[in-house]
């Protein structure tokens, strides 16, 4: 009896989970989609890359990537608070999020997009990259704010430092 009561709460949390990940609760009630696969997106985020003169390496996850300097401190995980100064855009340039101040941020990784769970750590502490990010690892299906619903998108991040 004790097996298939946790198989059941088991069962009752992926549900819970699987719910949340892809549904958003508005004000018109439940609201719900479906993400694009990560490759759906790779003829555009190689076209912005050519476009802007960036040398993409593709992740095995689909993301695409440039490593500009290395660093030579910490490599994050996904239990690191970072230290950021960054500019994300929409691949028609127009610039959604940005800092120039790393105090203002102290992100902890793990709550970031998958994107830069994924990106960051291929640099260490002092090093800087230029993340294209498919739909699926940055706002998804839901998008956020002036991000449209799947929207692939590009970050250029210095990691100031890890803690």
């Amino acid at each position: 009896m004790h097996k298939t009561s946790l198989i059941f709460t088991g069962l009752i949390i992926l549900t819970f989970i699987m719910t949340i990940s892809c549904g958003k609760a508005s004000d018109q009630g439940s609201v719900s989609c479906t993400s694009v696969d990560p490759t759906a997106d790779s003829s555009a985020l190689l076209s912005f890359a050519r476009t802007n003169g960036i040398t993409a390496v593709k992740d095995t996850t689909g993301l695409y990537y440039q490593v500009i300097t290395q660093g030579t401190g910490a490599v994050p995980n996904g239990n690191s608070v970072i230290y950021v100064t960054y500019t994300g855009t929409l691949l028609n340039g127009t610039i959604f999020d940005s800092t120039t101040n790393s105090a203002k941020t102290g992100f902890k990784l793990s709550n970031l997009i998958a994107g830069w769970q994924i990106g960051m750590p291929k640099i260490q502490a002092g090093g800087h990259i230029k993340l294209l990010i498919p739909s699926a690892y940055g706002y998804g299906c839901l998008g956020s704010g002036s991000i449209p619903a799947n929207t692939p998108i590009y970050f250029d991040v210095t990691l100031v430092s890890v803690q």
